[in-house]
């Protein structure tokens, strides 16, 4: 059972006045920015000296590192620090930990499961910094979203096709593992639960699950923010649900906001975000992708034309926050933080 008798955390209440006031924004995509910078293995691991924060621990992996993103927290702080800062500075209310992939489910893949609860301690000091760094420069507040990505199983399929009971996870693996997430997501000064990507709902259930257990841990509730993925033109989730079905699926958690990001660009997700803002008592969110990838995965929708389809969520009343997801920089979320200025959040429904 979730326990909403918790203490509020005090971002809370800031968000929802804000969130009345206008259009909140979230920032781009980390990985996008990451790709840019073109390192190496060597930067990766920092030459194989990877400590966790204030060195507590060494880490010293069998696998290759290199495009394991999420560890760059420990070892190239300053630059996942400088990226966070200037999506702060281009309009972004609202920063992503740098730590999608920090759960030992996902981290199995780099050898690195002992490293979990640092990866996301060190991911939310990281986006602290730059958030703090932001808001002195301009005066502005900005919140830290720990991210909790879906990992790569899902307790819902079965990945053998010859074996359709078989599940790759269980729930009480997959609670375990965003329990881990989010106990250091906490510790290291987030102010909201960000799961998102959903592309299988008993996932994100057993991310609830633990959220609400980590939230009893350290005796208040942060906000929840819940972001589902729809993958294809059937209008549906992997698992198989409509936007609807998705929204009464998580309702139960009392989600700060509710929404869709990824797999899609702006014009093929504003169908699916409208369903959701028609029946969501939660307020909504939308950060798609800058289009869909050409032939070499790259994504070629500009800043203006990424804004002016997210411009028309605004005009239509269907969103409360907006971001970017795959192939966003800050010039896109600068864009899209304009373009949305001027129309007034979504009236969340009674």
């Amino acid at each position: 059972m979730l326990n909403f008798s918790l203490p509020e955390a005090p971002s809370l209440a800031v968000l929802r006045s804000l969130a009345a006031q206008r259009i909140l924004v979230l920032d781009g995509a980390m990985g996008t920015m990451i790709q840019a910078l073109g390192m190496t293995e060597e930067d990766f691991t920092a030459n194989g000296h990877i400590h966790g924060p204030g060195c507590r621990h060494q880490y010293h992996p069998d696998h290759p590192q290199k495009g394991n993103n999420d560890l760059l927290v420990l070892t190239q702080p300053q630059a996942v620090e400088d990226i966070q800062f200037q999506f702060a500075m281009a309009g972004a209310d609202i920063l992503e930990t740098n730590t999608f992939s920090s759960t030992t489910i996902a981290q199995a893949d780099y050898g690195l499961e002992s490293a979990v609860y640092d990866l996301n301690v060190a991911g939310a000091q990281v986006a602290r910094r730059a958030a703090d760094r932001a808001t002195r420069e301009d005066g502005k507040p900005r919140f830290v979203a720990g991210a909790v990505g879906p990992t790569n199983r899902t307790a819902s399929i079965s990945p053998d096709v010859n074996d359709p009971g078989y599940r790759a996870v269980t729930f009480d693996d997959l609670r375990t593992a965003y329990g881990q997430q989010i106990d250091g997501l906490i510790a290291g000064g987030s102010d909201l639960i960000l799961i998102e990507t959903i592309f299988d709902t008993l996932n994100a259930k057993a991310a609830i699950f633990a959220a609400f257990e980590s939230f009893a841990k350290a005796g208040r509730r942060l906000p929840l923010m819940i972001s589902g993925t729809i993958t294809d033109a059937s209008g549906r989730t992997l698992s198989g649900q409509t936007p609807t079905a998705f929204w009464h699926s998580v309702a139960h958690a009392r989600p700060f906001s509710v929404g869709l990001n990824c797999a899609l660009g702006a014009a093929a997700m504003r169908p699916h975000m409208a369903e959701i803002a028609s029946v969501a008592t939660s307020l909504t969110c939308a950060y798609p992708n800058a289009g869909l990838p050409n032939a070499f995965g790259a994504y070629d929708e500009t800043p203006d034309q990424t804004a002016a389809q997210v411009a028309d969520f605004a005009r239509e009343g269907i969103v409360n926050l907006v971001g970017g997801c795959c192939g966003t920089t800050p010039d896109h979320i600068r864009a899209i933080a304009d373009a949305v200025a001027s129309f007034p959040p979504r009236k969340v429904l009674a």
